[in-house]
């Protein structure tokens, strides 16, 4: 037998009314046998590294449930026969990697788990196509991307994702969700459960309003919030509208976002590019390009994260009010870190601004709740183009989601995904800085990515095939990219811990390095 000291998990139950057992909430209690501890595995002045690494594989592998609470500091480090710095230490590596959280009394928490593979829309393996044939990575990059590009990328297999907006779905508020959910169940009445009002549940509508207001500044009546599954589906019914009343082109910030143009597309819009420089976009060559309408992300561009100055809002006034339409696409605005919140256009320009948003970077894509704004002059025809399509979101999430908005409960999530988020955003500088130190940084005041790009002899796509051939996807900026530019990667950092993003990085300068 061992003489080495361990510790054990213990999934006990209690009593409930009557003396029947009931199950409580796994715990993690120490024991004889927790992980199967040994510390004369680790190497001489290792432990609190050896220590934090194993319990890192415990969460990713599920071995430690979210929602369990790890040992006493103390505890711990009696079992081990180890000083309780070590454990002290090793606690708070997960913390900064995002893995567990101090919740006092309740001890230290598990709150997040590694992403992994999952499967793909017909239920295939992970990094299997439809057809089930894994997708040859360099294919993927080899050729312009195609309408199903990112699908596609999401069933490859890989180590660690850096994908850009993705959020950090490990964090989603399952307590707080459940606690409104049982809230909203709870003084449900019949009439709930017909038929709703195309243009959302009238509680979230009033709960969008006032989120608005308070962190965006738009002042805007619930009547005329329409909820939309996401804002895909918000341009989709503005492409429609709009082509209706004869618009055919739509100007796109360049670089600007692959996936909006590809959808635009899909609705037969004409999408024009128009240059952003360090100021935002081009107000001039907006002008010139004679286009009706631009979609714009005026609050953090994506993906190069400058903020449209105060100059170009000027100007971008005036052409609307010479009858130019914005369709402002507000999707991370509140992820910001280092700069003072930046108004949204619409809370000044409400009758040539269509305004689009949504939680799925602040909660999870799988809701598919957003929220779209238009002026007058398009309602009808968008609430008309929205009835067509489903005759409304599900009605229970939008309440669960009003719930969350009008408790408070999604300004804490918020509070907690910014502390998180800047950790990460840090730790992904830092990394670049140590092993891209020729790479140049945008975009990192705010957000969920950070854009790099690299000198002129780089194939970004080339270098993306590479580094995913080393078990880590990113993006080449050339995707976004109508017109020549930069080479470079948009790297998304905040669904990954500390460790994986330094990974990552490395493995970006290996492939560099080796190309």
């Amino acid at each position: 037998m061992s003489s080495a000291k361990t510790v054990s998990l213990d999934r006990s139950i209690t009593a409930g009314q009557g003396g029947n057992p009931r199950p409580v909430e796994p715990t993690l209690n120490a024991g004889a046998d927790f992980l199967h501890l040994d510390v004369g595995q680790a190497p001489p002045g290792g432990r609190a590294t050896w220590l934090a690494e194993r319990l890192r594989r415990a969460i990713a592998d599920g071995v430690i449930p979210i929602g369990s609470r790890l040992p006493a500091t103390r505890t711990l480090a009696a079992d081990l026969g180890v000083s309780r710095g070590v454990v002290v230490e090793a606690y708070q590596r997960l913390m900064e990697d995002g893995h567990v959280a101090g919740r006092g009394r309740a001890g230290t928490v598990i709150v997040a788990g590694a992403l992994t593979a999952t499967a793909g829309p017909t239920g295939d393996k992970p990094g299997t196509s439809s057809s089930g044939r894994v997708p040859d990575p360099a294919a993927v990059f080899r050729c312009a991307p195609g309408t199903d590009v990112f699908d596609t990328v999401r069933t490859i297999p890989a180590q660690i994702d850096l994908t850009p907006g993705v959020p950090d779905l490990a964090a989603f508020p399952r307590a707080a969700w459940l606690r409104a959910e049982k809230a909203v169940l709870g003084r449900l009445v019949t009439a709930d459960l017909g038929y709703g009002d195309p243009c959302g549940a009238p509680a979230l509508r009033r709960a969008v309003a006032g989120w608005l207001a308070r962190s965006r500044g738009i002042g805007v009546d619930p009547a005329e919030v329409i909820i939309t599954t996401g804002v895909s589906q918000a341009l989709g019914l503005l492409a429609q509208t709009l082509r209706d009343d004869g618009v055919t082109s739509v100007g796109l910030e360049d670089p600007g976002s692959l996936g909006v143009r590809q959808h635009l597309e899909n609705w037969r819009l004409t999408t024009v590019p128009i240059p952003v420089d360090a100021a935002g976009v081009r107000v001039d060559e907006l002008t010139a390009s004679g286009v009706p309408a631009v979609v714009l992300t005026p609050a953090h561009q994506f993906p190069t994260g400058v903020v449209l100055d105060g100059d170009r809002r000027r100007r971008l006034a005036d052409w609307t009010r010479a009858g130019g339409l914005v369709i402002e696409d507000d999707y991370d605005a509140e992820h910001r870190y280092d700069r003072p919140p930046v108004p949204a256009l619409r809370a000044t320009l409400p009758e040539q601004v269509c305004y689009a948003g949504s939680v799925s970077k602040l909660l999870a894509p799988a809701l598919r709740i957003g929220w779209l704004l238009v002026p007058r002059r398009y309602r009808d025809a968008v609430v008309a183009a929205k009835r067509n399509a489903d005759l409304g979101n599900a009605v229970l999430p939008q309440l669960v989601l009003a719930e969350l908005l009008t408790s408070g409960a999604l300004e804490r999530q918020l509070r907690l995904l910014r502390r998180r988020h800047v950790r990460r955003r840090d730790a992904m500088t830092a990394a670049l800085a140590r092993h891209l130190p020729g790479a140049t940084v945008h975009g990192a005041a705010a957000g969920l990515h950070l854009t790099v790009t690299l000198d002129s002899d780089v194939v970004d796509t080339e270098l993306a095939a590479a580094t995913l051939a080393r078990g880590v996807k990113v993006q080449p900026l050339s995707w976004h990219c109508l017109r020549p530019y930069r080479p470079g990667l948009v790297l998304g950092y905040a669904a990954n811990t500390a460790s994986a993003i330094d990974a990552g990085i490395a493995a970006v300068a290996a492939a560099r390095r080796d190309g």
